[in-house]
């Protein structure tokens, strides 16, 4: 089967890469040849590669930022799926999407299902939700994915950030009044692998089953206080040298920030378990498999 991945260069597409890459023909062109800033080109690029099935990790995932370029969110989170979307449905392309737990509101204490009302707080939230409004509406067999507070070795990201700042400060403020999960890129790529998997006999129909949009990170859940503190024992269990030996946990009101995030962005992995037979690895493992990860990296860098 021949691919579209956009997005190999970030954290998603590249983990995701190498898996579709061993059994697939993969397509993965460079930003400057599929810019999703200009998605009025895209169609004409689509003719070019003729993929099978369109795999889209890509985004603009800079949320404070978004604040103040909400029209280039909006390009690249709403407008480019809506063109590769567009492109999919006439011509029986099965596409899959990859959206974010910031669609919600995080005011319920419950796990986000599915089928939950959306809310988004921010403008990245607002593109994202519209970037899944979008695909699903062209008409055509998709499956949105959700995840979320992705980190990997390499990459901008919370578990780096985490080390570099404890390498420099005695102290880390880390907010502890915002719940999610966290999960490794490698997680989501390995998992979607086996979602394929199952799908794939039964092209594009077979997406139908998730009725489209489906919930997918680690099992489990924490702060990001949490997150930074076992980051921060992990490091240092590896020999990492950290000038900070502590976490102290703020409000949100502490920290504060341009874009508000949910207080409570937790996802519900029941219908990955039930149409996928899926269970995925609880966030401390995962952690713990990605910190092996990012020793071996800085000791080959």
């Amino acid at each position: 089967m021949r691919i579209l991945l956009t997005g190999a260069a970030g954290q998603i597409g590249g983990a995701l890469l190498p898996l579709l890459g061993d059994k697939h023909d993969v397509v993965a062109p460079l930003r400057a040849q599929f810019d999703l800033s200009k998605p009025e080109a895209l169609p004409g690029k689509l003719d070019e590669f003729r993929p099978d099935l369109i795999v889209n990790p890509a985004a603009y995932t800079a949320v404070d930022k978004a604040e103040d370029e909400a029209a280039l969110a909006f390009q690249i989170n709403r407008d480019a799926p809506a063109a590769m979307a567009a492109w999919a449905a006439g011509r029986g392309v099965p596409m899959v999407h990859f959206s974010t737990d910031y669609v919600f509101d995080g005011k319920s204490r419950d796990l986000w299902r599915e089928d939950d009302s959306t809310g988004p707080l921010s403008v990245y939230g607002a593109s994202k939700l519209a970037g899944e409004t979008a695909v699903r509406s062209a008409g055509g067999a998709h499956l949105i994915i959700r995840t979320a507070w992705v980190y990997a070795a390499q990459g901008a990201n919370f578990m780096r950030t985490m080390i570099r700042l404890a390498k420099e400060r005695d102290t880390l403020r880390v907010v502890a009044d915002q719940f999610g999960t966290p999960t490794t890129a490698a997680t989501i790529a390995s998992t979607f692998t086996r979602i394929l998997e199952q799908a794939e006999p039964d092209l594009p129909g077979s997406f139908d089953q998730s009725e489209g949009l489906l919930h997918l990170t680690n099992s489990g859940s924490a702060s990001w206080c949490d997150f930074a503190s076992a980051i921060i024992a992990g490091a240092q269990s590896r020999g990492i040298e950290l000038k900070a030996s502590e976490v102290i946990p703020i409000a949100t009101s502490d920290y504060p920030t341009k874009a508000v995030r949910p207080a409570n962005s937790r996802l519900d992995l029941q219908r990955l378990k039930e149409v996928y037979d899926i269970k995925t690895p609880a966030w401390q493992s995962a952690l713990a498999d990605e910190l092996d990860a990012y020793v071996l990296r800085e000791q080959r860098y």
